[in-house]
C-alpha cells in the first residue's frame, strides 16, 4: 500500500495549526492527526514535565503511523517531533538523547510553518501561562535551519491558508 503524502503542521500556540489541519482534512477528505499533547494534559490534569517529552512524541508518532497505514492521499499531522523538541528547549534548556533522535529522523513530503499572528489566549494547562509564542517561532525557525528542514511560511486568515496550501498541493 502507498503511503499518504505526509503534511507537517508546525507553530507555537495560537498560530492555528489544529485549524488548518481540520479544514484541510474535511476539505481533501483525508485524515489529520490531531496533536497528543492537548489529550496527555486533558487526562492527567497536569502539564508535562522535561520526562514526559519523549512519550508525547513517541505516542504523536505512533498515532501518524497507525494512520499512514490506512492508506490514503494525504496525512496531516497537527504538530511534529520537532515541535515537541522546540518547547523542550525553550522549557527544560535543551533536547534530550532520545527525542533528538526522534526528531531527527522524522520526515515529513511537506513541512508548514504556521505564523502566531492570531490572539493568544490562555487555554489552562495545554499552553503557556503567558504569550511565548514569538520565542517559540523563534527557536523553531532557528531548528528548521539547523537541519536543514524546507519549509513554507503559511499566514493569513484560515481561507488565505486553505489557498496556500492548495498551492503547494496541487489545487
Amino acid at each position: 500500500m502507498k503511503q499518504p503524502y505526509r503534511v507537517a503542521i508546525i507553530g507555537a500556540a495560537a498560530s492555528g495549526k489544529t485549524t488548518l489541519a481540520q479544514a484541510l482534512a474535511q476539505r481533501y477528505g483525508e485524515p489529520w492527526v490531531p496533536e497528543y499533547l492537548r489529550e496527555f494534559c486533558d487526562v492527567r490534569q497536569e502539564v508535562p514535565v522535561a520526562g514526559d517529552q519523549f512519550h508525547i512524541a513517541s505516542t504523536q508518532v505512533a498515532r501518524e503511523e497507525a494512520l499512514a497505514a490506512q492508506g490514503g492521499r494525504f496525512l496531516f499531522c497537527d504538530t511534529t517531533p520537532l515541535m515537541t523538541a522546540v518547547y523542550s528547549i525553550h522549557y527544560f534548556g535543551g533536547i534530550d538523547e532520545q527525542l533528538e533522535s526522534l526528531a531527527s529522523s522524522r520526515r515529513y513530503d511537506i513541512t508548514l510553518v504556521c505564523k502566531p499572528e492570531f490572539a493568544w489566549i490562555p487555554d489552562g494547562l495545554h499552553h503557556e501561562e503567558q504569550d511565548v509564542s514569538g520565542m517559540i517561532d523563534a527557536i523553531l525557525l532557528e531548528e528548521l535551519a539547523r537541519r536543514g528542514v524546507p519549509y513554507t511560511r503559511i499566514s493569513g486568515d484560515l481561507d488565505e491558508r486553505l489557498k496556500q496550501v492548495g498551492q503547494l498541493l496541487g489545487d
